[in-house]
């Protein structure tokens, strides 16, 4: 499953995220495979819980490289290393918007299915990107709006 999701997390407690996770994420967690893009928000914030709450495996998977990402998410992938079965440094030369989309891509193409978590309905956002390439894929995606 790839996870995406916003990066702006502040309007919701830890508390709810982590309800909201084990609601959504957690029936599909049991011998699951789960794809997230190592940024801050919704990618850090479900690598912790997925990590201190599943077995599922994780794969991290970042446009350019892990130290390129910002603190938080560094320091989540550092916090959660011995759960993460792989990370994905995609080494893009410019971290710029095709390269979040590349990202992105690469993990709907691996997995079977995409949980979105977006906040709001900014059509140009990259989780709506995503859930949006999913659907053309034929893959199926569950939207869990923050």
């Amino acid at each position: 499953m790839a996870i995406t999701g916003t990066r702006n997390t502040g309007h919701r407690s830890l508390n709810e995220y982590a309800r909201l996770f084990a609601g959504y994420l957690g029936p599909f967690a049991n011998g699951a495979h789960f794809y997230i893009g190592g940024a801050k928000g919704i990618d850090s914030l479900s690598l912790l819980w997925l990590a201190g709450s599943t077995t599922a495996d994780i794969t991290i998977v970042v446009p350019g490289t892990v130290d390129q990402q910002p603190a938080v998410a560094e320091q989540a992938v550092t916090l959660t290393r011995g759960r993460i079965k792989k990370i994905v440094e995609l080494r893009a030369s410019e971290l710029k918007p095709p390269a979040y989309h590349a990202r992105n891509r690469w993990m709907v193409d691996h997995a079977g299915m995409t949980i979105g978590f977006p906040h709001g309905d900014e059509p140009s956002s990259g989780t709506w990107q995503t859930l949006n390439y999913t659907a053309g894929q034929g893959k199926p995606r569950l939207i869990v709006p923050v």
